[in-house]
């Protein structure tokens, strides 16, 4: 099988720092300021609770290794699309590429939007929540229409502005708040908490507060010498947001009792409240739409690259391989923008996603199974990185990632088989596509797999 790559004509220029903010943008969303409301509900040591986000900072640090050994060797933008193709068959990048480009980053994008809407309807009261999160996805989309330079400006800004803002809240909680009894160092109890059926239930939770670190490999053909770019920016991204995620929940538990946030999703809102007083919880809505606008412009940048890249292989998706002056893949990123948008305004988002997650850890569980499977039948293939700990690490995430999809067909069988056959669907795209005579105007390099 052959992949037909139209060769590229300008330089790509992201450096470190903007590759490692779409990593933090993307992972740093609504999760972390509410899951543990409902965590405290079932595991009760403070050792526990706080594990549970190093766990999944270890776990996430795992895949990272694993992603950057498969975009040494295989140096291209679409993530799981090209990963899989190469490791496996086209038709299993594909299916993944497929569900990525129609409703994999779309769905993400919407809820992120709504729960801007959501958040900025106390600043302002007059404006609907849904033209709220409209308006905030049609703007940062113009910024990415602008151009990789523009887009990557308003990345760094935004994010920037979200880690400064962060990094405050935890400083003035600590400073200005009434500490709980709470201990975080390990007690003879806590080793039974850590087995229980309930760590392991949080823990998948967790690990889908911590997606996004793959977030670099969906743009790799933008980087600036990607063979050092894309491991920096996935480590130095999953290192910044562990750190903030262990700190920020050490200081929840520690500046509020847990009887006020127990069972609530609002938990960062109610600890603002808690020790700012009235003026609180404001702050922190303004504090988490602020990071909101981060995250949508991070899905909204490396999202289209994976339809650009199926539309330079396939003649039949060609549109959407169409770039801009300003070289933003402007078909692209218009068609994700729409999809977005009509999911919020038919109130879809949420059920596309709980269709979704199950197919989309099945795609990241095979990537990292792909290193393994590389190290065996293509162990002279030149490698520029390789996995740190080799094969602990990617056996680790394999066994969390594996721990993850068992559950979610245990406790959603029929919204997870609905993902299979969501992606399934690209099937039927598949032959189309395959069958679709091709341009011999356009200009092709071919690479054999």
């Amino acid at each position: 099988m052959t992949h037909s790559i139209p060769v590229r004509a300008s330089v790509p220029g992201v450096k470190t720092f903007a590759a490692t903010a779409i990593v933090i943008a993307d992972m740093v969303g609504v999760g972390v300021f509410t899951s543990l409301g409902f965590q405290v509900q079932t595991l009760s040591s403070g050792f526990s609770l706080i594990l549970l986000w190093v766990v999944g900072g270890i776990v996430a640090f795992c895949g990272a290794q694993a992603y950057a050994e498969l975009a040494g060797m295989f140096p291209r933008s679409s993530g799981e699309y090209n990963f899989l193709a190469r490791t496996y068959q086209p038709i299993f990048g594909f299916l993944a590429g497929w569900l990525s480009a129609t409703v994999g980053f779309a769905a993400p994008v919407a809820l992120a939007a709504m729960a801007f809407g959501e958040y900025a309807r106390p600043l302002l009261p007059g404006v609907p929540p849904l033209a709220l999160g409209l308006g905030v996805i049609w703007l940062v989309t113009a910024f990415h229409l602008s151009g990789i330079r523009y887009g990557s400006v308003f990345q760094n800004v935004s994010t920037v502005i979200k880690l400064v803002l962060i990094v405050a809240f935890i400083a003035a909680g600590i400073a200005f708040s009434t500490p709980q009894p709470i201990s975080f160092a390990p007690s003879r109890g806590d080793f039974g908490q850590i087995l229980s059926s309930a760590f392991a239930i949080n823990l998948a939770f967790v690990m889908y507060a911590y997606s996004g670190w793959n977030a670099s490999t969906y743009i790799i053909d933008e980087l600036h010498e990607p063979h050092r770019t894309l491991p920096r920016a996935l480590f130095t991204g999953v290192a910044v947001v562990s750190l903030l995620y262990v700190t920020l929940n050490m200081v929840f538990l520690y500046t509020t009792p847990v009887a006020k946030f127990a069972g609530q999703i609002q938990v960062a809102t109610i600890v603002g409240d808690h020790i700012f007083g009235p003026l609180g919880g404001g702050l922190v809505g303004a504090l988490i739409c602020l990071g909101l606008v981060s995250s949508v412009s991070a899905m909204m940048w490396i999202g289209p690259r994976v339809t650009m890249v199926m539309g330079e292989d396939f003649p039949l998706l060609r549109l959407f391989a169409r770039k801009s002056k300003h070289g933003a893949p402007s078909f692209a990123i218009v068609f994700q923008l729409l999809v977005a948008s009509l999911l919020m305004l038919t109130q879809s988002f949420e059920a596309v996603l709980e269709f979704i997650q199950f197919s989309l850890t099945l795609c990241s569980f095979f990537t990292v199974l792909g290193v393994i499977v590389l190290r065996i039948t293509k162990p002279a293939h030149p490698r520029p990185y390789r996995a740190w700990g080799y094969p602990v690490t990617p056996l680790i995430f394999l066994t969390v990632t594996g721990f993850m999809l068992y559950y979610l067909l245990v406790s959603r069988p029929v919204e997870s088989l609905a993902g299979v056959l969501l992606m399934l669907a690209g099937l039927i795209l598949y032959a189309i596509a395959q069958n679709y005579p091709a341009d011999v105007v356009h200009e092709k390099v071919t690479v054999v797999k």
